[in-house]
């Protein structure tokens, strides 16, 4: 079956770390999710403004697009709210990986960055609009204030006991 993982959760969590070291791991293509926000949104984040669901529809069909492509691609997306996780579900056997990480953890992770063009004034908002993935079946739940081999390792693991874990 088809296979693509989505690294998912609010800015700061490590979605694009995990979703490099995985894809490596699994020997998968990995999509870079900023990287497919057009202009307008990357120049309204850096302005401290936050997206609404209009400015994020076009960049979730990116990601579907991205997802449908081929089997084994591994996406860095903060799906937060459930009907952005919904779109991408359209393309078969997509599991959600969501990085839980407290508010506090990511201020901070976040204002520790200086290359990012994503300002720690926007964590709120992004908390604000995250709709946890509570018993959503294919999502698996990793604590992302853990090392990161454990994060690795706990999300590889949670994806082989699932039997998606080969293309």
């Amino acid at each position: 079956m088809a296979q693509s993982l989505v690294i998912m959760g609010v800015s700061g969590c490590g979605k694009s770390t995990l979703g490099q070291a995985m894809a490596t791991q699994l020997e998968w293509r990995f999509v870079e999710g900023d990287d497919l926000h057009p202009p307008e949104n990357r120049a309204a984040m850096a302005a401290g403004r936050p997206l609404d669901d209009t400015m994020r529809a076009p960049w979730l069909d990116r990601i579907a697009a991205e997802l449908s492509q081929d089997a084994g691609v591994v996406v860095s997306c903060s799906a937060l709210k459930r009907a952005y996780r919904d779109r991408l579900r359209g393309v078969p056997g997509v599991v959600f990986i969501h990085l839980a990480l407290p508010y506090d953890v990511a201020k901070s992770r976040v204002s520790a960055r200086a290359d990012h063009f994503m300002p720690a004034t926007l964590i709120d908002s992004q908390f604000a609009t995250l709709e946890p993935p509570a018993n959503e079946p294919d999502v698996i739940e990793v604590d992302a204030t853990a090392s990161f081999d454990t994060v690795l390792n706990t999300a590889l693991a949670s994806l082989a006991r699932m039997g998606r874990s080969a293309p």
